[in-house]
């Protein structure tokens, strides 16, 4: 079975920082592109950032460009989104997804729980 877990959400103030991490399990994506959406309260899921399977590419949205980094590591199969300059419209459950496909062209075929995280203005 595979899974998706996300960790590393919180309540931050704003321009604070957050680590998410994603840990996957019951098969690889070492060979996959692996990324990040989020879903704020009464809005619909949105595209944050995804990563090549090599780690060389990443695709992020306009919001997060230049604030978040995602980044890989394939020998422990998890997929990280490091979140800086945190603001109250970051607030969101942030939810992982990997699966086949192009790091341009998300989403992917599985998807995490979800994990939260809220920014205080």
């Amino acid at each position: 079975q595979v899974q998706l877990v996300e960790s590393g959400g919180g309540l931050v103030q704003a321009g604070g920082s957050l680590r998410l991490s994603c840990a996957a399990s019951g098969r690889t994506f070492s060979s996959n592109p692996m990324g990040w959406f989020r879903q704020a309260p009464g809005k619909e899921r949105e595209f944050v950032a995804t990563i090549s399977w090599t780690g060389g590419n990443t695709y992020y949205a306009d919001s997060v460009k230049g604030r978040f980094t995602i980044s890989r590591d394939n020998a422990k199969n998890t997929v990280y989104l490091q979140m800086n300059s945190l603001k109250p419209e970051d607030t969101a459950v942030y939810y992982c997804n990997a699966g086949r496909g192009s790091f341009k062209k998300p989403p992917y075929d599985y998807w995490g729980q979800g994990t939260q995280v809220t920014v205080s203005s």
